[in-house]
């Protein structure tokens, strides 16, 4: 049985995980070897893999989908920090509000509220 997939984003500088992993979406670092930098929190979550051949509306595949619950209060941090946001704020037809974001590394995150 499977019982976690953890997600390893190579990186030269550490560091810039802080602040957008860490201050804006608000994850705890959960642990820190100096080589490696992990960030989580307690919430139960369900054990996932999704493959796509397109991000859904014709956008390019997200490397990671995020489900949030303060959807605008983040949008507004992420804008304020200056992110790149790729795709605005969208309600979509499969009854998620999501938007794009590329994070300090330019990998495409897709931040998501289920309606």
């Amino acid at each position: 049985m499977i019982k976690r997939i953890v997600a390893n984003i190579k990186t030269d500088d550490l560091s810039k995980a802080d602040l957008f992993y860490k201050d804006i979406l608000g994850l705890d670092i959960l642990m820190d070897h100096g080589w490696i930098k992990t960030f989580g929190n307690n919430e139960e979550a369900k054990v996932q893999v999704s493959f796509a051949t397109q991000g859904g509306n014709g956008t390019e595949v997200p490397l990671l989908s995020i489900e949030v619950d303060h959807m605008d209060e983040l949008y507004e941090k992420i804008q304020q920090a200056g992110f790149e946001i790729t795709y605005g704020i969208t309600d979509e037809e499969w009854g998620v509000r999501r938007f794009f974001v590329k994070d300090p590394f330019g990998n495409l995150i897709n931040i998501l509220e289920h309606q």
